[in-house]
């Protein structure tokens, strides 16, 4: 059975918890909320008319027939997401968004681009149909477009409305699901050269330290201390590399009407070649966060009595499936998940600030949590982790 690794490295000061905000982003492509009072029609805020949008999709996309109409998903935050209303059938639309926008930040072409590549392996993803360069859009923006799926997005990771052995099979097959993205032939699926192989986590401290202090202008006292601990404690280079989502959560999912079973894997912008401790890290991130107002975790709620596994028995999971040993510098990958999204969201408020974000107020909650998570991200560091 695979063990994880407990002894944290020595903490710098400790720094004081403060309210917690919501941290969760999504994409809310699901039947049961669309259409809603949360969807306006929203052609126009495409940058493109509704006529201009319905002949590109026409004559870009054979089957495409009949635009009615455009309605924004509310929930988004990087980039914003429309579902299409066709004579045709439904469709959902994901484009950049206005302004200007950070280094690598908002790429939609990524997320078109390991979709399609994923189409034929074992992790489900919905069926891309176009992507749209900055050049050719009507917007000037790049966008695609992909089948709308059916099924149900669950918010709490608590599964509260569901049956104690259900609340088991949703995690096992989020689990199973991560462990067969990992085991994916990126080269037989034609993504070698979708990221840089090795030094992953050297690689994306100096991306998402870049970006934090590009986008705050006072950088948070814990966020600099986390910084230089995970400079400090970065884990040897051990050769592992796998294709990672970037963003392994529940609500990123979309699962079948009637049984545990996974539709599609959603939001894949963040998604490149790693290390694969990185994804199991970050949705492990889950078991900490607390199971109230906006932001929903596990963390203060009778997890054996709800049918739900432990943190260590997840990940025990996740390593029998991958055939794995020992985890060691398990603190190193939590707190890293920590401060990553820690700096995702403070760009998201600064976003918010300059007058482009998807959604201005809960993007102003997503700033709130930076420090929250910076909070939680010195537990680990101080305390360790929980068997």
């Amino acid at each position: 059975m695979s063990q994880i690794h407990h002894l944290p490295p020595p903490l710098p000061a400790a720094y004081r918890a403060l309210p917690q905000r919501s941290v969760n982003e999504r994409l809310a492509q699901s039947a049961a909320l669309a259409p809603n009072s949360a969807m306006t029609e929203a052609a126009t805020a495409l940058g493109m008319t509704h006529g201009d949008l319905a002949r590109y999709l026409s004559g870009a996309i054979p089957e495409f027939a009949g635009l009615r109409s455009v309605s924004k998903f509310g929930t988004g935050q990087s980039n914003p997401t429309y579902q299409l209303d066709a004579d045709s059938g439904i469709y959902v639309l994901r484009s950049k968004p206005p302004g200007v926008l950070l280094p690598s930040a908002h790429a939609v072409e990524r997320e078109f681009r390991v979709m399609a590549a994923l189409a034929d392996t074992a992790v489900p993803v919905p069926e891309v149909l176009h992507l749209a360069d900055a050049a050719d859009s009507p917007s000037g923006r790049a966008f695609f477009v992909m089948r709308f799926l059916p099924g149900r997005i669950f918010w709490d990771p608590a599964l509260p409305d569901l049956r104690a052995p259900d609340r088991a099979e949703i995690y096992d097959a989020m689990n199973a699901a991560l462990a067969a993205l990992h085991d994916v032939d990126v080269t037989a699926v034609g993504l070698a050269d979708y990221g840089k192989p090795g030094n992953y986590f050297a690689r994306q401290l100096d991306r998402w330290r870049g970006q934090y202090l590009a986008c705050v202008a006072v950088p948070d006292p814990a966020m600099v201390a986390i910084i230089d601990w995970l400079g400090a404690q970065m884990p040897a280079e051990d050769r592992r590399v796998a294709l990672v989502h970037g963003d392994w959560r529940l609500d990123n999912m979309i699962f079948d009407a009637h049984a545990p079973q996974i539709a599609a894997v959603l939001d894949w912008e963040l998604s490149t070649l790693g290390h694969p401790m990185a994804d199991l890290a970050y949705q492990c991130m889950q078991w900490r966060l607390p199971n109230h107002g906006d932001m929903r975790g596990l963390g203060g709620i009778d997890r054996a009595k709800m049918g739900l596994p432990t943190e260590a028995e997840y990940v025990a999971a996740y390593a029998r499936r991958r055939g794995l040993g020992q985890i060691d510098d398990w603190p190193f990958y939590l707190v890293f998940a920590f401060f990553r999204l820690a700096a995702i969201l403070a760009g998201v408020a600064s976003r918010a600030a300059a007058g482009n974000a998807s959604n201005p107020d809960m993007a102003r909650k997503y700033g709130a949590a930076v420090p929250v998570l910076a909070d939680m991200a010195l537990g680990v560091m101080r305390d360790g982790v929980d068997g």
